[in-house]
């Protein structure tokens, strides 16, 4: 997929001229609600020109898929049906692949540099030869870029049916997903949590649930209650017992560690009960994964980082998810929730210390409103990207784009006269994210949280990345 940055005087009826792509594709495929009100520095994903194919008798959706060398998977997402749909001869099915129709002076050197693919990748994708005579009107077939495969969690903090809608919705480009979050208790158990409902929606839809436990809440820094447990072994034992016994219950397949806000004294023990917890669960045939604090050295100071040994957490577990995002936290000032330049320097030093293999990358699904000027204490509104891009039309506001941070972002004024700074997400950032995931080889992708709708995010994970499924 193109991104294009809109600028004065653009329509979507000219870009889509500009493109050759019908505007309609353009405003589904961006979910725009407001398809006649663009605004000035709005970044659109313009979707290639996929072929339309008519089901025959024999026709299966593998069969289909492999022609085109695409999957079933991607072609269900494209077209919006379930992964129990099947194909019916006569039906008409958007293929996620790109054609060309030969013109009077085109060979296949110019065809190969108009889509950024090699010569030998067209003869092989249309079975011809170097000797083959191209014909005015021949269809080429146009291979896919290699996307490299990648591994995606999600959390998810809703729960009940609500948490089960929010899995089906994006299965198609989950590998995991994550319910935030078992509560452990000062005697190792665990409090209660409305899971059910998606773990059988995860297990049903091709995703593999992972058991969240923490030692915080919002009332509760859990400083206390992490030494309690990791400085007991026997309330260790217990826990792990306690957690065995749910991921069992429930079928969890792995297990994610959260302890925030732990006292650099008890990093040992934090190392300790790691290694524990993977010996007794990878004996049971589980995986498991922590989540870190993001930090860009092994001294740094503060206490959401001192007791989290990256060196450790690389070397014992099977991966982590680094919480590359909240920088522009609610209640501090304005500024981009997971700017590229403060993610590039965590990933720096991440590396040095564990494989990248072993790293799942944090980005944000949500975006948020500030009052300006900003007062201490005061906190921000949090919500989806469609409600920022509400905002910015209602308001007429112009959106602005941090080179540094990588993130758009727009200020307006409300009907009371109050200031306002919006930090959000779109194509652009999404990409640059994604960019990092790729130069940094790492293993995937973790998102915070499922819930707010963010169409351009999934439409470009998908376009850019082959999603594993275990």
């Amino acid at each position: 997929m193109k991104i294009h940055v809109v600028h004065e005087g653009d329509t979507l009826w000219h870009i889509s001229q500009q493109y050759g792509v019908s505007a309609s594709k353009i405003a589904e495929v961006n979910a725009l609600e407001y398809p006649d009100k663009l605004l000035i520095g709005m970044a659109l994903l313009i979707p290639e020109r996929y072929l339309t194919y008519k089901v025959m008798p024999g026709n299966t959706l593998t069969g289909i898929a492999d022609y085109f060398s695409t999957t079933p998977q991607e072609i269900l997402l494209i077209n919006s049906l379930s992964s129990l749909s099947k194909v019916y001869p006569g039906q008409k099915l958007t293929i996620p692949a790109v054609f060309h129709r030969v013109k009077k002076a085109d060979s296949i050197h110019k065809i190969a540099g108009m889509y950024g693919t090699s010569v030998k990748s067209l003869l092989q994708a249309n079975n011809l030869s170097s000797s083959s005579v191209l014909t005015e009107g021949q269809i080429i077939k146009i291979p896919r870029k290699s996307r490299p495969r990648i591994e995606v969690n999600a959390f998810t903090n809703r729960y009940g049916q609500s948490g089960a809608r929010d899995v089906r919705e994006a299965a198609y480009d989950l590998t995991f997903v994550c319910p935030f979050a078992y509560l452990m208790r000062k005697d190792g158990t665990l409090g209660p949590l409305d899971d059910v409902p998606t773990v059988e929606a995860a297990l049903s839809n091709g995703v593999v649930p992972i058991m969240s436990i923490t030692n915080f809440s919002s009332s509760e820094a859990g400083t206390e209650l992490a030494h309690a447990i990791l400085s007991d072994r026997q309330l260790t034992e217990k826990l792990l017992s306690n957690i065995l016994a749910v991921m069992k219950k429930k079928g969890y397949r792995g297990l994610n560690i959260d302890f925030e806000n732990t006292a650099a004294k008890d990093r040992d023990f934090y190392n300790r009960f790691l290694k524990l917890a993977a010996d007794k669960l990878h004996q049971e045939g589980y995986f498991v994964s922590s989540s870190l604090a993001p930090k860009t050295s092994s001294e740094q100071k503060g206490p959401l980082v001192e007791a989290h040994d990256y060196a450790a957490h690389g070397k014992i577990l099977d991966f982590t998810v680094l919480m590359t995002y909240e920088w522009g936290y609610r209640k501090g000032p304005p500024q981009a929730i997971s700017p590229l330049d403060q993610m590039k320097r965590v990933l720096d030093y991440a590396i040095t210390v564990m494989p990248g293999k072993k790293i799942l990358m944090g980005f944000q699904l949500y975006a948020r409103d500030w009052l300006i000027p900003h007062k201490e204490g005061q906190e921000a509104e949090t919500f989806d990207m469609q409600e920022a891009i509400r905002r910015a039309v209602k308001y007429n506001a112009a959106i602005k784009y941090n080179p540094v941070a990588q993130s758009p972002y727009f200020n307006y004024q409300d009907s009371s006269g109050q200031s306002h700074e919006v930090w959000f997400e779109d194509a652009r950032s999404a990409k640059a994210k994604f960019d990092l995931v790729k130069t940094y080889g790492l293993r995937g992708i973790s998102y915070w949280v499922l819930g707010y709708p963010f169409p351009q995010n999934w439409a470009l994970l998908s376009d850019t990345f082959v999603i594993e499924k275990r």
